[in-house]
């Protein structure tokens, strides 16, 4: 099994008017149920509307890109799946529901982490 970065920029949701809102929460909700039925969702949530702290190697924190001029991610979940295609399916439904186009990452393997979630 493989895990797999489903997400979405900040503002693609924008052209949603806001008494279209609660369906579409329910329709994302709904996906989320099947994920969590079917056994491969991991984690996930909407990203509220702010900068990003950037903490240094040394330490030191200072406020990230302006999300007015960088691309920054809006919501994720993170799946794991058999394959590519089965990730790309769930995208589809995330898509569908979510009213907005979603972008897909492998998440590369670390057998050592794994080791370490393993022997917890």
């Amino acid at each position: 099994m493989t895990r797999y970065l489903i997400s979405f920029d900040d503002g693609a949701m924008d052209h949603i008017r806001d008494e279209e809102f609660p369906e579409v929460g329910e329709a994302a909700h709904a996906v989320m149920q099947e994920a969590v039925n079917a056994g491969v969702f991991v984690s996930g949530g909407g990203i509220g509307r702010q900068r990003a702290s950037i903490v240094a190697p040394d330490g030191t924190v200072t406020d990230g890109p302006d999300p007015e001029t960088k691309a920054v991610i809006g919501g994720f979940v993170v799946f794991e799946v058999a394959s590519r295609e089965e990730a790309l399916t769930w995208a589809a439904k995330i898509a569908s529901a979510c009213r907005c186009a979603q972008e897909v990452r492998e998440i590369m393997p670390d057998a050592e982490t794994d080791a370490m979630l393993a022997a917890q």
